[in-house]
């Protein structure tokens, strides 16, 4: 299995706006140039986090889902963010991982943020998903989701990395730092988090603090503040050591 390129965007998204979303996407993608395993994006990237879900769903073939598979294949990498769904007349937090092949792959959002009434709104997801790529095995999961250890849980090592998409407001900035470090360690594995920056339409504000942790719990990456798009890789000899020399996993319950 080989070393793992990933690189996540930190936007400030347009509210309630996809083709304005969409064209700011385009542009943030465009500047990726060097070669890229996996391109991450937050939570209702096309939106911002709303809970308008009947004004702003769209199904598996709107213009959300087709751009996430065309800009896979056109950036030859696999590309995830979570958008508003409907499906069989509910409405769902998606996050969908397109391939450069086309084949798509789905995680419905299973803790539904009550505080911003999203489980009003809102059906919950039921199954976890993990995708493979490069050999590695990828766990998501959606902003909320994080707070949650037993779903979480990386049961004999079933998975090698963790995706946490979100908009995760500035005011509860600590939680999520130390959330995403408390998950790399107790999960050891590879953690991503990704989350916006800017005021959304309702005024909350966000620092962004996206991130990337190592099994051991160190950060690799953070970015407070701004807008940014980061290329890191992920080292599988390092993963491979560190549950080897310090294997609490064999333990867990």
């Amino acid at each position: 299995m080989s070393d793992l390129t990933l690189t996540l965007i930190q936007p400030e998204p347009v509210w309630e706006d996809i083709s304005a979303n969409l064209e700011l996407f385009d542009r943030l993608t465009a500047q990726i140039q060097d070669p890229t395993d996996l391109i991450l994006l937050p939570e209702m990237f096309t939106t911002g986090f709303t809970m308008n879900a009947e004004k702003l769903a769209q199904d598996m073939t709107g213009s959300g889902v087709q751009w996430l598979k065309e800009t896979a294949q056109r950036k030859n990498a696999d590309v995830a963010g979570s958008l508003i769904i409907r499906e069989n007349g509910r409405f769902y937090n998606r996050l969908v991982w397109a391939k450069p092949d086309g084949s798509l792959f789905c995680y419905d959002k299973r803790h539904l943020f009550r505080m911003a009434g999203e489980d009003r709104f809102y059906a919950a997801g039921e199954d976890r998903l993990t995708v493979q790529l490069q050999g590695w095995r990828i766990r998501p999961f959606i902003c909320y989701d994080l707070r949650f250890p037993v779903w979480c849980r990386n049961r004999q090592n079933a998975y090698d990395a963790a995706v946490f998409v979100a908009n995760w407001p500035r005011a509860r900035s600590d939680h999520w730092k130390t959330l995403l470090t408390a998950r790399a360690i107790e999960n050891q594995c590879y953690v991503m988090g990704v989350n916006r920056v800017g005021k959304d339409g309702n005024g909350l504000e966000y620092s962004g603090d996206s991130a990337v942790i190592d099994p051991a719990g160190k950060r690799l990456f953070q970015k407070a503040g701004k807008p940014a798009i980061a290329r890191l890789t992920l080292s599988r000899e390092v993963l491979t050591a560190y549950r080897n020399a310090f294997p609490a996993w064999m333990d867990a319950d």
